[in-house]
């Protein structure tokens, strides 16, 4: 499938079109099963023109698992869901046994996520609110066995649906889609910035969206270690990720001709430097 949009505000990577599917892609990129890994790199990889795979035995890390649509993941966590609310805060140093589990897990774990399980990531302020939080996520059980990333150019849209289309963008791209996500809308919050991991905002809040009869776009790579993760696969640290489900997805589509993203204001922005 070709983009118009791609070529208006002059991607630099594939558009990746996420789909799930009942078939693992031959060839495809795939976590080993129980090892550790961001999800974010599986998208990167489609957007360099290959594909990628998940199931649900390599999504890399719990959040990733929730991401995708895996169901509730943060239950495996060690010292299971109540564990990850003291890992996402304040840490599992003074919680009952939790100094006693993070010396049983530690040869399994990376230096910095033992110290994260120890100390918290201090991503939200108290425990609770993180139970909060994952009580507000669209935990979602997708129908099929794989979640699988592959470059939009290859995507036959006769044998393959896409939940979503996922775009890494500079900020001048990130306005442009704002712009045109709204540009056919009777309303002007047609994109939403949720408070989530990076996998989540190209995962289960799209297909959230793409359930409703007029989807939102997701901005996501807001998650500060998911930036970290993929600065260097992405060769610069200035891109945020651009989710469209499939029905907005088409309508920005097709209002590329005579929009915005033709006239001299957009133009000057394209010719910078």
């Amino acid at each position: 499938m070709k983009s118009e949009i791609a070529d208006a505000i002059r991607l630099k990577h594939c558009p990746v079109a996420l789909f799930w599917s009942k078939e693992k892609p031959h060839g495809a990129m795939q976590f080993q099963e129980g090892k550790w890994g961001c999800v974010m790199w599986l998208a990167i990889h489609a957007a360099k023109g290959k594909t990628a795979v998940s199931d649900a035995k390599t999504f890399g890390c719990v959040g990733g698992g929730v991401g995708l649509g895996f169901g509730n993941q943060y239950k495996n966590f060690p010292g299971g869901e109540e564990g990850f609310c003291y890992f996402l805060s304040r840490g599992n140093e003074k919680r009952d046994g939790g100094s006693e589990l993070a010396q049983k897990i530690k040869p399994f774990l990376r230096d910095e996520a033992y110290g994260n399980f120890l100390h918290g990531e201090r991503y939200i302020k108290y425990p609770e609110l993180v139970s909060k939080f994952i009580k507000n996520l669209p935990i979602t059980e997708i129908p099929q066995l794989y979640v699988v990333f592959k470059p939009l150019s290859a995507i036959d849209l006769k044998k393959e649906k896409p939940q979503s289309i996922i775009l890494f963008v500079n900020p001048d791209q990130l306005s442009a889609l704002v712009v045109l996500a709204n540009y056919g809308r009777e309303s002007n919050e047609n994109v939403i910035i949720p408070y989530a991991a990076g996998c989540q905002t190209i995962g289960i809040y799209p297909y959230r969206e793409a359930q409703t009869s007029k989807p939102r776009a997701v901005v996501g790579l807001t998650d500060i270690s998911a930036r970290v993760y993929t600065r260097k696969q992405l060769g610069d640290a200035n891109y945020m990720t651009f989710t469209v489900p499939l029905a907005l997805f088409k309508e920005m589509e097709k209002n590329v001709v005579d929009s915005f993203l033709q006239q001299h204001t957009w133009q000057s922005l394209l010719n910078k430097g």
